[in-house]
Protein backbone atom coordinates (compact mmCIF):
# COMPACT_ATOMS: atom_id res chain seq x y z
CA UNK A 1 0.00 0.00 0.00
CA UNK A 2 1.40 3.42 -1.11
CA UNK A 3 1.60 5.86 1.67
CA UNK A 4 0.74 9.55 0.52
CA UNK A 5 1.03 10.93 4.38
CA UNK A 6 3.41 13.33 3.25
CA UNK A 7 2.26 14.06 0.16
CA UNK A 8 -1.39 15.35 2.08
CA UNK A 9 1.10 17.21 4.82
CA UNK A 10 3.44 19.24 2.47
CA UNK A 11 1.24 18.98 -1.09
CA UNK A 12 -2.52 18.83 0.79
CA UNK A 13 -2.95 22.87 -0.68
CA UNK A 14 -0.12 22.59 -3.70
CA UNK A 15 1.48 24.97 -0.96
CA UNK A 16 3.87 24.27 2.60
CA UNK A 17 1.02 23.17 5.07
CA UNK A 18 1.00 22.30 8.83
CA UNK A 19 0.86 18.58 9.52
CA UNK A 20 -2.80 18.10 9.80
CA UNK A 21 -4.23 15.98 7.28
CA UNK A 22 -1.88 13.06 7.86
CA UNK A 23 -4.03 10.61 5.49
CA UNK A 24 -2.97 6.99 4.73
CA UNK A 25 -3.75 6.99 0.68
CA UNK A 26 -1.11 4.77 0.91
CA UNK A 27 -27.49 -1.84 -45.78
CA UNK A 28 -28.00 -0.55 -48.17
CA UNK A 29 -27.43 -1.45 -51.69
CA UNK A 30 -27.36 1.26 -54.41
CA UNK A 31 -28.21 -1.67 -57.10
CA UNK A 32 -32.36 -2.48 -56.88
CA UNK A 33 -30.65 -6.27 -56.50
CA UNK A 34 -29.00 -8.18 -52.97
CA UNK A 35 -25.44 -8.81 -52.94
CA UNK A 36 -24.37 -12.13 -51.30
CA UNK A 37 -21.32 -13.20 -49.85
CA UNK A 38 -20.66 -16.98 -49.19
CA UNK A 39 -18.55 -18.16 -46.15
CA UNK A 40 -15.21 -19.76 -45.78
CA UNK A 41 -16.88 -22.46 -45.25
CA UNK A 42 -18.55 -23.03 -48.40
CA UNK A 43 -20.76 -25.64 -49.02
CA UNK A 44 -21.87 -25.69 -45.19
CA UNK A 45 -23.56 -22.57 -44.67
CA UNK A 46 -25.93 -20.78 -47.09
CA UNK A 47 -25.35 -17.25 -48.18
CA UNK A 48 -25.70 -14.22 -46.14
CA UNK A 49 -26.07 -11.05 -47.25
CA UNK A 50 -23.31 -8.36 -47.40
CA UNK A 51 -26.23 -5.68 -47.54
CA UNK A 52 -29.25 -5.17 -45.51
CA UNK A 53 -31.24 -5.40 -48.13
CA UNK A 54 -34.66 -4.78 -46.26
CA UNK A 55 -35.65 -1.50 -45.95
CA UNK A 56 -37.64 0.46 -48.70
CA UNK A 57 -39.19 -1.51 -51.29
CA UNK A 58 -37.35 -4.77 -49.83
CA UNK A 59 -39.46 -4.72 -46.89
CA UNK A 60 -42.44 -7.05 -46.47
CA UNK A 61 -45.86 -5.23 -46.09
CA UNK A 62 -46.55 -7.14 -43.19
CA UNK A 63 -42.94 -6.55 -41.28
CA UNK A 64 -45.15 -5.08 -38.08
CA UNK A 65 -44.38 -1.31 -39.04
CA UNK A 66 -40.56 -1.71 -38.76
CA UNK A 67 -39.64 -0.46 -41.90
CA UNK A 68 -37.40 2.47 -42.16
CA UNK A 69 -36.38 4.57 -45.44
CA UNK A 70 -33.80 3.98 -48.34
CA UNK A 71 -31.43 6.32 -46.27
CA UNK A 72 -30.25 7.48 -42.86
CA UNK A 73 -28.89 6.51 -40.06
CA UNK A 74 -31.16 3.71 -39.56
CA UNK A 75 -30.63 2.22 -42.55
CA UNK A 76 -26.91 2.49 -42.07
CA UNK A 77 -26.58 1.15 -39.08
CA UNK A 78 -28.52 -1.63 -39.94
CA UNK A 79 -25.87 -2.25 -42.89
CA UNK A 80 -22.92 -2.05 -40.63
CA UNK A 81 -20.06 -4.45 -40.52
CA UNK A 82 -20.84 -5.41 -36.86
CA UNK A 83 -24.35 -6.39 -37.87
CA UNK A 84 -23.39 -8.49 -40.93
CA UNK A 85 -20.83 -10.13 -38.13
CA UNK A 86 -23.63 -10.97 -36.12
CA UNK A 87 -25.77 -12.16 -38.98
CA UNK A 88 -22.96 -14.54 -39.89
CA UNK A 89 -22.71 -15.69 -36.36
CA UNK A 90 -25.80 -16.51 -36.00
CA UNK A 91 -26.33 -18.34 -39.43
CA UNK A 92 -23.82 -20.76 -38.04
CA UNK A 93 -24.72 -21.47 -34.78
CA UNK A 94 -27.73 -22.60 -36.37
CA UNK A 95 -26.11 -24.26 -39.34
CA UNK A 96 -23.46 -26.25 -37.08
CA UNK A 97 -25.70 -27.23 -34.58
CA UNK A 98 -29.08 -28.20 -36.66
CA UNK A 99 -31.17 -26.72 -33.82
CA UNK A 100 -34.53 -24.95 -34.93
CA UNK A 101 -34.04 -20.98 -35.05
CA UNK A 102 -36.15 -20.46 -31.48
CA UNK A 103 -33.06 -22.43 -29.80
CA UNK A 104 -30.64 -21.41 -31.88
CA UNK A 105 -31.44 -17.59 -30.07
CA UNK A 106 -31.44 -18.65 -27.16
CA UNK A 107 -28.41 -20.76 -27.14
CA UNK A 108 -26.69 -17.53 -28.79
CA UNK A 109 -27.92 -15.41 -26.29
CA UNK A 110 -27.03 -17.68 -23.67
CA UNK A 111 -23.07 -17.88 -25.08
CA UNK A 112 -22.72 -14.30 -25.40
CA UNK A 113 -24.44 -13.20 -21.88
CA UNK A 114 -22.63 -16.11 -19.96
CA UNK A 115 -19.07 -15.62 -21.67
CA UNK A 116 -19.30 -11.81 -22.51
CA UNK A 117 -21.19 -10.24 -20.17
CA UNK A 118 -21.41 -11.93 -17.33
CA UNK A 119 -17.65 -11.73 -16.41
CA UNK A 120 -17.53 -8.04 -16.62
CA UNK A 121 -20.77 -8.42 -14.88
CA UNK A 122 -18.68 -9.74 -12.13
CA UNK A 123 -15.33 -7.23 -12.66
CA UNK A 124 -18.18 -4.56 -12.16
CA UNK A 125 -19.37 -5.56 -9.13
CA UNK A 126 -15.78 -5.68 -8.10
CA UNK A 127 -15.08 -1.97 -8.97
CA UNK A 128 -18.06 -0.77 -7.21
CA UNK A 129 -17.77 -2.98 -4.30
CA UNK A 130 -14.04 -0.75 -4.19
CA UNK A 131 -15.64 2.97 -4.79
CA UNK A 132 -18.24 1.95 -1.70
CA UNK A 133 -15.16 0.87 1.10
CA UNK A 134 -13.37 3.61 -0.07
CA UNK A 135 -16.45 5.93 0.89
CA UNK A 136 -15.15 6.08 4.63
CA UNK A 137 -11.64 7.07 3.84
CA UNK A 138 -13.06 9.64 1.66
CA UNK A 139 -14.99 10.83 4.31
CA UNK A 140 -12.69 11.33 6.72
CA UNK A 141 -9.85 12.76 4.83
CA UNK A 142 -12.79 15.41 3.40
CA UNK A 143 -13.25 16.23 7.14
CA UNK A 144 -9.55 16.70 7.67
CA UNK A 145 -9.23 18.69 4.34
CA UNK A 146 -11.82 21.15 5.35
CA UNK A 147 -9.88 21.50 8.22
CA UNK A 148 -6.78 22.46 6.77
CA UNK A 149 -8.62 24.53 3.55
CA UNK A 150 -10.11 26.83 7.07
CA UNK A 151 -6.58 27.26 8.32
CA UNK A 152 -4.91 28.32 5.24
CA UNK A 153 -7.53 30.62 4.53
CA UNK A 154 -6.86 32.71 7.42
CA UNK A 155 -3.38 32.69 6.56
CA UNK A 156 -4.04 33.78 3.75
CA UNK A 157 -7.28 35.62 3.77
CA UNK A 158 -9.12 34.18 0.90
CA UNK A 159 -12.87 33.93 0.73
CA UNK A 160 -15.47 31.66 0.64
CA UNK A 161 -15.24 31.27 -2.82
CA UNK A 162 -11.64 30.59 -2.91
CA UNK A 163 -11.57 28.73 -0.16
CA UNK A 164 -14.60 26.19 -2.06
CA UNK A 165 -12.34 26.22 -4.91
CA UNK A 166 -8.72 25.46 -2.57
CA UNK A 167 -10.92 22.04 -1.19
CA UNK A 168 -12.81 20.81 -4.41
CA UNK A 169 -9.78 21.22 -6.35
CA UNK A 170 -7.58 18.84 -3.64
CA UNK A 171 -10.24 16.42 -2.61
CA UNK A 172 -10.78 15.53 -6.37
CA UNK A 173 -6.85 15.12 -6.41
CA UNK A 174 -6.77 13.14 -3.38
CA UNK A 175 -9.55 10.72 -4.41
CA UNK A 176 -7.98 10.50 -7.88
CA UNK A 177 -5.17 9.00 -5.62
CA UNK A 178 -7.36 6.50 -3.73
CA UNK A 179 -8.95 5.01 -7.18
CA UNK A 180 -5.48 4.58 -8.39
CA UNK A 181 -3.93 3.48 -5.16
CA UNK A 182 -6.31 0.64 -5.04
CA UNK A 183 -7.20 0.80 -9.12
CA UNK A 184 -10.97 1.40 -9.08
CA UNK A 185 -11.90 4.08 -11.18
CA UNK A 186 -15.66 4.57 -11.33
CA UNK A 187 -15.62 4.34 -14.91
CA UNK A 188 -14.15 1.05 -15.02
CA UNK A 189 -17.63 0.09 -13.66
CA UNK A 190 -18.77 1.41 -17.23
CA UNK A 191 -17.27 -1.00 -19.11
CA UNK A 192 -20.10 -3.64 -18.95
CA UNK A 193 -22.65 -1.05 -20.29
CA UNK A 194 -20.08 0.02 -23.17
CA UNK A 195 -19.38 -3.88 -24.49
CA UNK A 196 -22.92 -4.63 -23.88
CA UNK A 197 -25.31 -2.20 -25.47
CA UNK A 198 -23.52 -2.29 -29.11
CA UNK A 199 -23.98 -6.06 -28.99
CA UNK A 200 -27.85 -6.04 -28.01
CA UNK A 201 -28.16 -3.55 -30.49
CA UNK A 202 -25.90 -5.82 -33.75
CA UNK A 203 -27.68 -9.12 -32.18
CA UNK A 204 -31.03 -7.31 -32.36
CA UNK A 205 -30.01 -5.93 -35.90
CA UNK A 206 -29.26 -8.83 -37.10
CA UNK A 207 -32.32 -10.77 -36.39
CA UNK A 208 -34.19 -7.95 -37.79
CA UNK A 209 -32.45 -8.47 -41.32
CA UNK A 210 -32.67 -12.17 -41.10
CA UNK A 211 -36.56 -12.04 -40.47
CA UNK A 212 -37.38 -9.30 -42.67
CA UNK A 213 -35.13 -10.57 -45.48
CA UNK A 214 -36.59 -12.63 -48.78
CA UNK A 215 -34.19 -15.67 -49.00
CA UNK A 216 -34.29 -18.99 -47.52
CA UNK A 217 -33.16 -17.90 -44.48
CA UNK A 218 -36.99 -15.91 -43.60
CA UNK A 219 -38.45 -19.07 -45.09
CA UNK A 220 -36.54 -20.91 -42.10
CA UNK A 221 -37.59 -18.32 -39.76
CA UNK A 222 -41.00 -18.42 -40.66
CA UNK A 223 -41.17 -21.85 -40.04
CA UNK A 224 -38.52 -22.12 -36.90
CA UNK A 225 -40.91 -20.87 -34.09
CA UNK A 226 -42.89 -22.88 -31.48
CA UNK A 227 -45.92 -22.78 -28.95
CA UNK A 228 -47.57 -19.41 -29.59
CA UNK A 229 -44.78 -18.20 -31.95
CA UNK A 230 -44.40 -20.67 -34.47
CA UNK A 231 -43.65 -17.30 -37.11
CA UNK A 232 -40.24 -15.49 -36.07
CA UNK A 233 -40.51 -13.36 -38.93
CA UNK A 234 -43.60 -12.18 -37.80
CA UNK A 235 -44.54 -9.82 -34.57
CA UNK A 236 -46.52 -11.94 -31.69
CA UNK A 237 -49.70 -11.27 -31.93
CA UNK A 238 -50.81 -12.84 -28.79
CA UNK A 239 -48.52 -10.44 -26.92
CA UNK A 240 -47.14 -13.08 -24.62
CA UNK A 241 -43.24 -12.32 -25.46
CA UNK A 242 -43.77 -8.64 -24.96
CA UNK A 243 -45.39 -8.97 -22.06
CA UNK A 244 -43.10 -11.37 -20.33
CA UNK A 245 -39.88 -8.78 -21.32
CA UNK A 246 -41.79 -5.92 -19.72
CA UNK A 247 -42.31 -7.47 -16.23
CA UNK A 248 -38.53 -9.32 -16.16
CA UNK A 249 -37.32 -5.73 -16.56
CA UNK A 250 -39.88 -4.18 -14.22
CA UNK A 251 -38.52 -7.17 -11.56
CA UNK A 252 -34.89 -6.17 -12.82
CA UNK A 253 -35.40 -2.37 -11.80
CA UNK A 254 -37.53 -3.40 -8.40
CA UNK A 255 -34.85 -5.82 -7.08
CA UNK A 256 -31.77 -3.37 -8.01
CA UNK A 257 -34.03 -0.45 -6.52
CA UNK A 258 -33.66 -2.47 -3.09
CA UNK A 259 -30.08 -1.99 -2.86
CA UNK A 260 -30.93 1.42 -2.12
CA UNK A 261 -32.19 2.33 1.05
CA UNK A 262 -31.96 5.81 1.31
CA UNK A 263 -31.75 6.88 -2.13
CA UNK A 264 -31.61 10.71 -3.70
CA UNK A 265 -33.59 12.20 -5.46
CA UNK A 266 -31.88 11.59 -9.25
CA UNK A 267 -31.88 8.07 -8.31
CA UNK A 268 -35.39 8.55 -7.92
CA UNK A 269 -36.08 9.97 -10.80
CA UNK A 270 -33.95 7.35 -12.69
CA UNK A 271 -35.38 4.72 -11.78
CA UNK A 272 -38.76 6.08 -12.45
CA UNK A 273 -37.24 6.77 -15.92
CA UNK A 274 -36.14 3.15 -15.94
CA UNK A 275 -39.68 1.98 -15.39
CA UNK A 276 -41.12 4.06 -17.16
CA UNK A 277 -39.15 2.81 -20.56
CA UNK A 278 -39.38 -1.14 -19.47
CA UNK A 279 -43.18 -0.75 -19.88
CA UNK A 280 -42.37 1.26 -23.37
CA UNK A 281 -41.03 -1.64 -24.70
CA UNK A 282 -43.78 -4.14 -24.30
CA UNK A 283 -45.86 -2.27 -27.41
CA UNK A 284 -41.91 -1.62 -28.86
CA UNK A 285 -41.77 -5.53 -28.74
CA UNK A 286 -45.25 -6.26 -30.12
CA UNK A 287 -43.92 -4.62 -33.53
CA UNK A 288 -41.15 -6.42 -34.15
CA UNK A 289 -40.74 -9.56 -35.46
CA UNK A 290 -41.17 -12.56 -32.80
CA UNK A 291 -36.86 -13.51 -33.37
CA UNK A 292 -36.19 -9.98 -31.86
CA UNK A 293 -38.55 -10.14 -28.90
CA UNK A 294 -37.68 -13.77 -28.62
CA UNK A 295 -33.87 -12.18 -28.14
CA UNK A 296 -34.78 -9.22 -26.09
CA UNK A 297 -37.17 -11.58 -23.37
CA UNK A 298 -34.17 -14.63 -23.12
CA UNK A 299 -31.60 -11.70 -23.02
CA UNK A 300 -33.50 -9.97 -20.04
CA UNK A 301 -34.20 -13.23 -18.12
CA UNK A 302 -30.44 -14.24 -18.34
CA UNK A 303 -29.17 -11.23 -16.97
CA UNK A 304 -32.35 -11.15 -13.96
CA UNK A 305 -30.48 -14.77 -13.44
CA UNK A 306 -27.18 -13.62 -13.46
CA UNK A 307 -27.67 -10.65 -11.06
CA UNK A 308 -28.47 -13.23 -8.94
CA UNK A 309 -25.97 -15.86 -9.07
CA UNK A 310 -23.70 -12.93 -8.18
CA UNK A 311 -25.67 -12.18 -5.02
CA UNK A 312 -24.66 -16.00 -4.37
CA UNK A 313 -21.94 -16.03 -0.77
CA UNK A 314 -20.03 -18.69 -3.08
CA UNK A 315 -19.47 -16.32 -5.99
CA UNK A 316 -18.76 -13.29 -3.67
CA UNK A 317 -15.97 -15.46 -1.59
CA UNK A 318 -14.71 -16.59 -5.56
CA UNK A 319 -14.60 -12.52 -6.03
CA UNK A 320 -12.83 -11.97 -2.94
CA UNK A 321 -15.55 -9.45 -2.09
CA UNK A 322 -17.30 -9.64 1.89
CA UNK A 323 -21.04 -11.49 1.58
CA UNK A 324 -24.07 -9.06 2.12
CA UNK A 325 -25.92 -11.91 3.96
CA UNK A 326 -25.79 -15.86 4.53
CA UNK A 327 -29.25 -16.25 3.08
CA UNK A 328 -29.37 -13.11 0.13
CA UNK A 329 -31.86 -15.15 -1.36
CA UNK A 330 -34.28 -15.42 1.07
CA UNK A 331 -33.48 -11.71 2.37
CA UNK A 332 -34.26 -10.65 -1.47
CA UNK A 333 -37.61 -11.88 -1.24
CA UNK A 334 -38.47 -10.79 2.23
CA UNK A 335 -37.56 -7.08 0.86
CA UNK A 336 -39.92 -7.57 -2.26
CA UNK A 337 -42.53 -8.55 -0.20
CA UNK A 338 -42.32 -6.35 2.40
CA UNK A 339 -41.83 -3.14 0.21
CA UNK A 340 -44.88 -4.13 -2.24
CA UNK A 341 -47.09 -5.49 1.29
CA UNK A 342 -46.87 -1.88 2.81
CA UNK A 343 -48.59 -0.51 -0.89
CA UNK A 344 -51.35 -2.88 -0.14
CA UNK A 345 -54.17 -0.95 1.90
Amino acid sequence: MLSIGGLVRSRLLQLPVRGVCSAVIHRKSPAPGLTWSTPASAGLLPPVRTASGVSGGDVPADSGGFVTGSSGWYSGLADSAPVHLCEHFLVSVQQVCGLPWWLSIIAVTLSVRTLITLPLAAYQLVIISKVEALQVEISELAKRLGYEVSVRARERGWTDKQSRFQFQKNLRRLVSQLYIRDNCHPFKASLLVWVQLPLWISLSLALRNLSLDQSALQCGLSAGGALWFPDLSSPDSTWILPVCLGLTNLLIVEVFSLQRLRPTRFQKLLLNCIRGFSVLMIPIAATVPSSMALYWFTSSLLGFSHNLVLRSPTILKLLKLPPHSDSPYRDLLSALVSKYSRRIP
